[in-house]
């Protein structure tokens, strides 16, 4: 696929490494609990929150083994690449529920290693060791969403 392909622009400005770390916690999340990716999320500089469709609340220590694992993920550094795929193949890959109706034909694919693929406009990092240490400053559960909010701090 031509990446001079015409697509939807992006409606956000996102900060680069939340939204990166983003993608590794739903994918985490997805592997974790079996649940689909955020259904809410709201990324800025200072603290990101994202909401998750689960039956129950995770205990204490799942919500640590989270918080790890998306460590050990950035930790990994990881490259953050992209492509662009046709609708019809990236049917056959991702869920497409969140994609808009007026959504273009070719569909940009962000890459995090092996760990995440998913269809997305936003900006990321170039690799994982740009994000920084992922840290969940709170959780709640209520009518069956998890909401996790984190914030970044830079590895020193």
């Amino acid at each position: 696929m031509e990446q001079n392909s015409q697509f939807n622009a992006h409606n956000k400005d996102e900060y680069p490494p939340a939204h990166s770390a983003e993608h590794i916690l739903n994918q985490t999340m997805v592997r974790m609990f079996g649940c689909e990716r955020s259904r809410h999320t709201h990324i800025e500089r200072k603290k990101s929150k994202l909401d998750y469709p689960l039956p129950s609340c995770p205990s204490p220590e799942q919500i640590m083994e989270v918080e790890r694992k998306v460590n050990e993920i950035i930790s990994q550094h990881l490259p953050v690449t992209m492509e662009y795929i046709s609708q019809e193949e990236a049917r056959k890959l991702y869920d497409l529920g969140k994609l808009p109706q007026n959504a273009s034909e070719t569909l940009r694919i962000i890459r995090i290693g092996e760990y995440d693929a998913c269809p997305c406009l936003g900006t990321h990092v170039g690799n994982t060791s740009e994000i920084g240490t992922f840290r969940i400053s709170s959780t709640r559960y209520e009518n069956g969403m998890f909401r996790i909010v984190f914030r970044l701090s830079n590895k020193e």
